[in-house]
This record gives structure tokens, sequence and C-alpha cells, in this order.
């Protein structure tokens, strides 16, 4: 009997399993764009997102304690015509290799965070489980943008968003906590409910706020030692006569008398000492039950007032811990939008993140000095933020945004002026600086003969700097021996160049070699005598050596999908649904 093929549950799409290798670029610092303290680490890059993570992943794996991203939220926009499919298989294929890079560079107790909406979440939330696995999901947050709601939106008010959040290794991270306001808190009782505060006066107060405006909102209360109850549903009913439209305080008065034995005080809506008025709430099962735990009675020289314990509602209780509804109503998508117009005096970015946002992300992620990276960082928000909390950053973009959003607004934290957003509330006085980076050209190239060649933007330096990340070595060249361009560990050695290497030359540097060491030459051209010379110099010629390693002369992956139908198809496609 044959056995049954082992069935894993797994997310499928259109081109998965058909990614191409990355060609490992390297950056090349742009001195025009960098700007206040020359010894910063803090990057931003301008290029495709996904070969500048891949340019990040040989120095910075392990190294990013903390990754938020904002990406697009679906590719709808990107085509005139697209099918349901097609569209998540080019999101999905959008996102797969970002998150694996993601992964790489995140530290063994780093978090990742991604704002996300409902177009995606779901895909993204499998995408996620499948490449950090599920163990290491820590939370879903519908994240309250809009407390008001979309009116635009179908069947409901949209009011949120989501903040996925996953770690490396959940059992090594750690969250933060948020610093509880001890003021605030002091204004808050607690019961067997929760918390609460004295709301409202149980008392109509205002227009229609008399007995005779709302006949069934009157009747009495009962308070004996703190505890609070009603009259019978039948004593109810005989306080207004329906026949003759009056009240009988007559009955009323016999009521008083009745309770007042028993040992019970009795509580009416007095308007003043001759006009009675009414409650806020009727008379009916739920509430004659909420009487008896959501009223605190207030003692007074003249009596007894009832008041409405007002519960806190979403976001106005503080707590120590983050809530599974991410809610402030900083987090507004308009405070965000109102942050770019005071930074750039218009809104000229759709859907910023506002600063208050990123800030809690970071604070429950980080401490200072701590590496955070966005790699899709628009009008510059995280990179902002992490600068004025004395974080570390990386910020990748590959937009013009860069120069006229991430540029200007980093210079702007640098030199203090940037007075909006989270700047007052953690003191930011301006310093620091930042490196501003290119993402290089491919390496290779073809010749109008269509055979693969060095691209003629690259010198001497850039090529050794790309030879060196292409074969694994730190690009790190010693100024005592010019052959040592980078090594791969203590005694292992690379060395690029564009000259014809003899048997002269090698034998030089063999020469050179102390014992132990080996030595990796990445050469155009040289002698055949020279191969296999010695055991511990290796030869190899480029562009040669690099052909089918990875993916060359390829600079945009913001569409990442293999074999997409072509737009003839796809209208074809819709007209036969249509005709069906």
């Amino acid at each position: 009997m044959a056995s049954k093929k082992q069935q894993k549950l797994e997310l499928t799409w259109i081109g998965k399993g058909e990614e191409p290798t990355l060609e490992p670029r390297i950056l090349i610092e742009n001195p025009e764009y960098s700007y206040g303290d020359s010894d910063s680490d803090n990057m931003l890059i301008h290029g495709d997102n996904l070969l500048a993570l891949k340019a990040l992943e040989q120095d910075y794996a392990g190294k990013v304690k903390c990754i938020y991203i904002d990406p697009p939220y679906n590719t709808g926009t990107a085509f005139e015509v697209y099918d349901d499919g097609l569209e998540h298989s080019i999101w999905l294929g959008l996102m797969n290799q970002r998150l694996k890079l993601l992964r790489n560079l995140l530290s063994e107790d780093g978090l990742l965070w991604i704002s996300i909406d409902d177009n995606e979440s779901a895909y993204l939330q499998v995408l996620c489980d499948t490449i950090f696995g599920r163990k290491n999901f820590i939370a879903c947050l519908p994240t309250i943008m809009n407390l008001k709601g979309n009116q635009d939106q179908f069947g409901f008010a949209g009011t949120h968003e989501y903040t996925l959040v996953y770690a490396k290794d959940k059992e090594k991270c750690n969250l933060n906590k948020f610093p509880i306001d001890e003021e605030e808190m002091e204004k808050w009782d607690e019961d067997e409910i929760g918390y609460f505060k004295k709301g409202a006066t149980l008392r109509a107060t205002g227009a229609e706020s008399t007995r005779y405006d709302r006949i069934k909102m009157f009747y009495p209360i009962l308070e004996k030692n703190g505890n609070i109850e009603t009259v019978t549903n039948s004593e109810f009913e005989n306080l207004y006569n329906n026949d003759k439209k009056e009240f009988n305080d007559t009955f009323l008065t016999e009521l008083k008398s009745k309770y007042e034995a028993l040992g019970y005080n009795i509580i009416l809506p007095k308007v003043d000492s001759e006009n009675y008025g009414r409650w806020r709430w009727g008379f009916s099962d739920e509430n004659r039950h909420r009487m008896t735990y959501d009223v605190i009675p207030v003692y007074t020289k003249n009596g007894i007032s009832l008041y409405k314990k007002q519960r806190p509602e979403l976001g106005e209780l503080p707590s120590k811990k983050p809530k599974t509804i991410f809610y402030k109503p900083e987090y507004s998508s308009g405070n965000g939008t109102g942050q770019i117009k005071k930074l750039f005096g218009k809104n000229n970015f759709p859907y910023p993140k506002p600063e208050d946002l990123i800030r809690d992300i970071i604070h429950l992620s980080t401490n200072v000095n701590d590496l955070i990276l966005d790699s899709f960082l628009g009008s510059g928000t995280t990179s902002a933020v992490a600068q004025k909390m004395g974080r570390k950053f990386i910020g990748i973009e590959m937009g013009e945004h860069a120069y006229t959003h991430c540029f200007p607004r980093q210079k702007m934290v640098t030199d203090g002026e940037d007075q909006g957003g989270i700047t007052e509330a953690v003191n930011w006085q301006g310093g620091g600086g930042f490196k501003f980076y290119e993402l290089a050209p491919s390496l290779l190239n073809k010749d109008q003969y269509d055979n693969w060649v060095i691209s003629k933007e690259y010198n001497a330096n850039m090529l050794a700097a790309a030879m060196a990340k292409q074969e694994g070595f730190s690009y790190s060249p010693n100024t005592d021996n010019y052959w040592k361009q980078g090594f791969s560990s203590e005694q292992d050695f690379i060395y690029t160049t564009t000259q014809f290497v003899t048997v002269e030359l090698l034998d030089q540097l063999h020469d050179q070699l102390q014992e132990g060491d080996s030595l990796l030459i990445c050469a155009k051209k040289f002698q055949p005598e020279c191969a296999n010379r010695f055991g511990n110099i290796s030869l190899k010629k480029i562009p040669q050596m690099l052909l089918g390693k990875c993916e060359f002369a390829k600079d945009d992956y913001s569409l990442n999908i293999i074999n997409l139908p072509q737009e003839d198809d796809i209208n074809e496609t819709e007209e036969d649904l249509e005709n069906e």
C-alpha cells in the first residue's frame, strides 16, 4: 500500500518559488545629502528597498532591534486593470522576499511591527506565520486611526487599521511598558466591574427634565447602607394614573412612609422644593439592575444625591502594559497629516503615520542607542522619531520622497528646527546627524554584443567593494598591504584587480602571505600558468565568476512577480466574466 504524501498548510500565489536570487549591491555615500555629525551611524538610503535590504544583510544581519514598516496596503493603483488573484499575488510577491530579509536583519530579541489594513491583513499574517513561525506571533492590534469613522466605507464606518507584531524569537524578546500617570490614576476608583469615577448626576437636567416630560422616568429610588434599590414594578405602575393623566402623589406619600419605616432613605428627582424632575434612566429591569452597581450615592447636609459611575472609554485609562486595542487620540491619521503640513507647508504626502504612534512602537521595542529600521520610509516619520528618541536608524525610500521629504525632515530634526510631533514631549533640542547613501548600479550589464561586462560606472574601489560583497568578504582595505582589500577570517583575504595578473605578480603576493594565510584573486585576465600555481592562492575571472550567481541589471523589484499575464489576457478574462 502506497504511503500518502506528507502535506502541510501553506499560502501560495502566482510566482511563488520562482523569485530570482538578488544581487548584493554596495551602498555609495552621497555627501551632498549627508548632514550633521560625520561619525554618525544613522543611514538614509535611496534605492529599491528589496535591493537595499540585500545590501544591508551582510553587515547588519542580527543587529536591528526594531523594524517598523508601513508597506503599500494593496497594489490596485499600480494597474489600470487587474483581477483579485493577480492583485494578491503581486502584493504577496512584493512582501515575501522583503520579510525574509527583514527577519535576517532582526536581532534575536528584536521585534517587527507592520501597519496594514483589511485588504491584506489576513494574507500578511499567514505569510508572517510562515516566515517567523506562529510561535513568534505576538499580536494583531486594531489601531484606531479615525475614532469618528470613515463615512465613505461600505456598510461600516472604518475606524482602524491593524498593527501586526512578530518576534524573531519570542522567548528572547522583551516589551517595555508605558509609564503610568499616577495623578491621572488617582481620579479613578475600582469596583467589582472595573474602574470608574463620578460622572453626571442621575437626575436629568436642562430641557424636558420635569416628570411631566418623561412620565416613565419618575420613581423613588431607595438607599440603605450605601446600597441602591428601587420600588417594585406594581408600585411603579401605581405612581401614575393613566385614566386621569396625572401623578398619584397620595400613593407616593404612602410609599415614602412604608420604606422609611423599613429603614430606607427615599430619593426623588426634585428640581426644587416645589417641583419634581425625572431620572435619566427609565424604569426597566435592565436599569433597575444597573442601579445596584452603577450609581454613586453622595451624602450632603441637604440629603442624598445620585451620580452615574463613569466608566473609562477607549484609551482613557492609563496602563503600564500596552492594550490589545492600540489607541490614543494622538494616533489620529489627521494628526499625521497635520505634522506634515507643519513641516512642509502643505499636505503633500498621503496617509502619513503620526509621530506619536511611532514613538510608542519604538518605546515598547527598544532602548536608547538601539537600531531601528524602516524599509518603506515614506515621509521619514520613523527616522525622525528615532533620532529624537536617541535611537540609531536606517531608513530606505526608493522614490523621490528620499530627497523631497526624508532628507529635509531629518535635517530639520538635526538642526532642532522641527518643533512639531513628539519634539516637546521628549525635549528634543537637535543634534546628531546622518549619512545619505545611494544604491550602487548593477555590477554587470550587457554590451552591444549581448555579453555580460563590468559596468563602466564602477571605479577600482567600487569594484573591489562589490566583489568582496559578492564573495562574502568584509570590505576593509589595508593601508599597509594594497592586496588585502577584505577578509572573511583573520587569515583569509580577497584582492580584486583590473590589471593583467602575471606569474611574477603571483610570486610577489605569495611571498607576502604568512603561514596559514589564503588569498582569493578576482581579475579580468591572468596568465594560464597562474592557475593552481599555489595551493593557498585561488584565481577567478570576472565577470565569468559571477554569472549565474544572481540576477544582474535589474533595479526595480517593486512588483516582483514572475510570468504575469499580459494586459490583453487580463482584459479578455474580465470580458469573459462580464459575459457569464
